[in-house]
């Protein structure tokens, strides 16, 4: 027996850096549509657009860990946005509202996913996040490596998407 589960309900990220990464996450938040249901001096939380976001600060012992994708732990994360569209006006309200790290602007992804469109920036903490559209249904569909006609898995992935070598 196995389950289909209905998507992410919360994520929670900790933060060294409370004072900047709180009121980012916020109004990063609220740009979504979402809405804010914890907030005092440690945490934020806001839910709707199907998910929920909570950040917290960090104990003060442990502030001066900084978050560093390559170790342990998240990489980054990845809202999927209904289309490229959305994908653009988030991107512009994140790089001119709230100035974040833009690792890559609006790009086209195709060898990911077939129509993969997305933007990566980081939070304050140097925490990544990604928005995409993929039209239809991706890798389940006619062009995508697991619908019917599809290469099957790849064993292997880095810049140049998926592939098999």
């Amino acid at each position: 027996m196995s389950v289909e589960v209905n998507g992410i309900a919360h994520i929670q990220l900790t933060v060294s850096d409370g004072e900047r990464c709180l009121p980012f996450w916020e109004a990063l938040c609220h740009f979504l549509e979402m809405k804010t249901l914890i907030r005092n001096d440690n945490t934020v939380y806001c839910i709707g657009s199907r998910t929920g976001i909570l950040v917290r600060t960090a104990p003060a012992d442990k502030q001066h860990k900084a978050f560093d994708q390559n170790t342990s732990g998240l990489h980054h994360f990845c809202f999927r946005a209904r289309s490229k569209e959305d994908v653009d006006s988030i991107y512009q309200f994140v790089h001119t509202q709230l100035n974040a790290n833009i690792v890559h602007a609006p790009e086209d992804g195709s060898h990911f996913a077939p129509g993969y469109y997305s933007f990566l920036f980081e939070d304050p903490d140097g925490i990544r996040v990604e928005f995409n559209y993929v039209p239809g249904k991706g890798h389940f569909g006619d062009q995508g490596r697991l619908g019917e006609q599809g290469q099957g898995p790849a064993n292997q992935y880095g810049e140049e998407g998926l592939t098999d070598g």
